[in-house]
């Protein structure tokens, strides 16, 4: 592999440290609660082991050895089966504006397909204005409200898609 090649692969148990800097840092860089967001959640320190089951998926972005960001696909805490979300999609400064979030973003779309979920859900909060871009670009449509149960209270922007188009 030639130096400065960005990676996007599934989660090692050697990513958690840096990737909880990263997702912890875009909530103060952007000014997201702390509370009631994934800022706050108990499986944010330890990544790796929050996405060992058989029906998630967890991938993160690396670069020479440093991880730059992340996101990933779990059930829908507390809804239907067929339900899933994405979720944890942060990225560091570095690696932002070039492509790499939105392919992150749609791998894990497929994934969501593969793994037989019929709908993604996704939470975000409205200082996260491209991701939101990245996010109806791909066909999500804005809902009024949460769904399930996550926790995060503190999102304002509640979306949801189709897979089986």
């Amino acid at each position: 592999m030639s130096k400065d090649t960005i990676v996007i692969r599934e989660i090692e148990p050697q990513d958690n440290a840096q990737l909880e800097q990263v997702i912890r840092a875009c909530f103060h860089e952007f000014k997201i609660p702390l509370e009631g967001t994934a800022y706050s959640d108990e499986e944010t320190p330890r990544m790796y082991e929050s996405y060992q089951n058989d029906n998630d998926v967890y991938y993160v972005i690396e670069l020479n050895g440093e991880i730059l960001g992340g996101g990933g696909v779990k059930p829908l805490k507390d809804f239907e089966n067929d339900v899933c979300e994405i979720q944890k999609m942060y990225f560091s400064p570095k690696v932002r504006g070039k492509g790499y979030g939105r392919k992150l973003f749609e791998k894990c779309v497929q994934s969501a397909k593969k793994l037989g979920f019929k709908q993604c859900y996704l939470e975000s909060a409205s200082q996260l204005k491209a991701a939101i871009h990245i996010y109806e670009s791909n066909g999500f449509k804005h809902l009024e409200g949460a769904l399930g149960n996550t926790g995060h209270y503190s999102c304002g922007v509640w979306m949801i898609k189709d897979l089986c188009d």
